[in-house]
């Protein structure tokens, strides 16, 4: 079924329209909620309020922009709602890195080189966290997701000219938080 079809019959309360629509964007919104929380737990809970924002929202919707951006919109704004609320909660667990790929039998890895990996990883969400959000929605959105600069915009409500400044300024901050702890990133075992 059409796109439009979907969106119009879900705007009028049909459930199967609507669950066919996330269906579509579900795992991309999930991608974008964790690249700005830092983990699955809290990308897991603004993937389900940003769908709930959706469900609410969607009789309004007016096609100004594809429906693709205007659910990723609802899903950044959802993510820093959270990030606003929660401020910087780290956890990890098992279950964490299990679902991040960890298996204690990969031969193919040694604890070691694992350890180090996941200290890297760690340093550098940690490093993008630290960005203001503005920063770091632009960032994650350009340079994790591979987003144009022209999606990114119709997203955060902003401007092309301002996307390309915050992603800039973003990128530099990251240098020089990075350039701070050269000793993890200058390794050439990693």
């Amino acid at each position: 079924m059409e796109e439009s079809t979907l969106i119009r019959r879900a705007s009028q309360g049909d459930a199967a329209s609507f669950n066919a629509l996330m269906a579509t964007h579900e795992r991309r919104m999930y991608a974008v909620a964790l690249r700005m929380c830092g983990n699955h737990e809290d990308a897991q809970d603004c993937l389900q309020e940003a769908m709930l924002r959706v469900y609410r929202a969607i009789s309004g919707f007016k096609s100004q922009s594809s429906f693709s951006t205007w659910v990723y919109r609802i899903t950044m704004n959802a993510c820093l709602d959270e990030l606003r609320k929660r401020k910087n909660r780290p956890n990890t667990s098992l279950d964490g890195l299990l679902d991040g790929g960890f298996s204690p039998t990969d031969a193919g890895e040694s604890p070691d080189g694992y350890a180090q990996r996941q200290e890297l990883r760690r340093a550098l969400l940690e490093c993008i966290r630290e960005l203001p959000e503005d920063m770091r929605a632009a960032v994650v959105l350009r340079d994790v997701e591979g987003y144009a600069y022209e999606e990114i915009a119709g997203m955060l409500d902003a401007n092309v000219g301002t996307i390309k400044s915050r992603i800039s300024r973003g990128r530099e901050r990251l240098r020089e938080k990075i350039g701070a702890r050269a000793e993890l990133f200058d390794r050439p075992d990693v």
